[in-house]
């Protein structure tokens, strides 16, 4: 395989890729790479030093997001050295944006190599790595709800920033032209969507209604309901992988014009597998260092620009950390492929609410923190209203600049009600903790 990867990267060549089975997140981050010029590198006369630059060349340069990477060694040496945690708390978060987007393009380059339907699999559990290592590393150090308010943030962010922001653009660039999109695809989303939103809103609903109440003796019938709740969601979950990528894959998969003209049909390998493995492994550790950073100074970085915990955690967080992803969906609305655009925008939305939130409980389960599904009355408010906007948005099939307009007005609206909040962060106490003091 390395002598392989050697003549391929040697000739500026690669494994052609089947057209078939490409996602709407492949295609929505290969919008933001560039082809590297492997001129200089081939002129290296020794072949181990002449394959590892071109290995660096495709993964820290094959983006146009490259410019932002000094970020990561600029947090971690302000880390260490002790600089302001805010100023780590910024490069941290800028540091996040390349690497999430390199995660995405290492997960299709290994995907080459196994084929769609494990390419799928991989992209189903890989595609929200910064937001569950974020929530992880927020676990560890007991802060609940900035876990809840990022998974939170991701979801409105996709829903009605990214979809509104492609929507208005897609429609002011394609006036003259009416833009259509597979209501299928829309409707599955928006039906799992909806699941998770029953899960939500009935641990909160049970609380109103004076059935969450517990004492020393009784553990919480919230935090029950909530893990329940999240096992079903996990099934759930499970069966819509089973639905997308097997049964029903061709509601999924991204359509791609003939001409080419987004020169997919020209993409290769360019990395082998192992190579891309092991930079997979390398990039997911660095994502966890900086995610560790992020939920480790988000409270001084609160502090210090006197904006809430809930604001940067609901709003900031996720436009960051996922911008790669949200600047690939806007460039294909404006290329009226609003199918792509709604698979990643629903799709991202879908993979948090069933996925990530739901497996994040379970960690918490597991790691003896009482985390449940009840994120209180404004945050899952927003939430349902948010889902039900979209889903009537897209109800007919078609869409214009008003509709994009309309979703964007609402996430303005959040995203003050958020800024103006000033609530404390929540600390869980001994009992949230699942400790008992001696």
């Amino acid at each position: 395989m390395a002598s392989q990867e050697a003549w391929l990267l040697e000739n500026g060549k690669g494994l052609s890729h089947s057209r078939h089975g490409r996602t709407a997140h492949n295609m929505s981050s290969s919008s933001l790479r560039k082809k590297s010029d492997l001129t200089l590198v081939s002129k290296v006369p020794f072949s181990c030093l002449r394959q590892l630059l071109a290995n660096l060349q495709e993964v820290f340069l094959g983006t146009k997001l490259s410019i932002l990477f000094p970020a990561v060694p600029l947090a971690i040496i302000a880390q260490c050295f002790g600089f302001g945690r805010p100023w780590v708390f910024a490069l941290s978060l800028l540091g996040l944006t390349p690497l999430a987007e390199r995660v995405s393009f290492l997960t299709e380059q290994i995907a080459y190599y196994t084929g769609p339907t494990v390419g799928g699999l991989l992209n189903a559990t890989c595609g929200n790595a910064t937001e569950l290592i974020i929530a992880i590393f927020a676990l560890a150090e007991l802060k609940i709800d900035v876990v809840k308010y990022s998974l939170l943030g991701s979801i409105l962010s996709n829903l009605l920033l990214v979809l509104g922001t492609s929507l208005f653009c897609g429609g002011i660039a394609n006036l003259r032209s009416e833009q259509k999109f597979d209501r299928r695809q829309a409707d599955v989303n928006s039906q799992m969507l909806l699941l998770a939103l029953l899960c939500h809103l009935l641990p909160l609903l049970f609380r109103y209604a004076g059935g969450g109440h517990s004492d020393a003796l009784t553990a919480d019938p919230t935090l029950h309901l909530s893990r329940v709740a999240s096992i079903v969601m996990l099934i759930a979950y499970i069966v819509y992988i089973i639905f997308q990528l097997w049964t029903h894959r061709q509601l999924f998969e991204a359509q791609e014009e003939e001409d080419g003209d987004d020169g997919s049909s020209e993409e290769a390998a360019v990395l082998g597998f192992w190579t891309g493995f092991i930079w997979l492994v390398v990039m997911t550790v660095v994502i966890a260092i900086l995610s560790e950073y992020v939920v480790g100074t988000i409270e001084d970085a609160s502090d210090s620009w006197g904006i809430s915990v809930s604001f940067l955690s609901i709003i900031l967080l996720p436009i960051v950390g996922n911008a790669a992803e949200h600047a690939g969906a806007v460039i294909f609305a404006f290329k009226n492929k609003l199918d792509i655009t709604l698979g990643v925008a629903l799709g991202s939305s879908t993979q948090i609410a069933l996925f990530v939130v739901p497996l994040t409980v379970i960690v918490a389960w597991i790691m003896g923190i009482n985390m449940d599904l009840n994120f209180n009355l404004i945050e899952t408010g927003s939430l349902a209203l948010s889902i039900i906007a979209t889903a009537f948005t897209l109800q007919d099939g078609s869409s214009h600049y008003l509709k994009g307009l309309v979703l964007l007005l609402c996430y303005i609206v959040i995203g003050a009600c958020f800024f103006v909040s000033k609530k404390p962060l929540g600390h869980a106490n001994l009992a949230n903790l699942g400790i008992q003091s001696s």
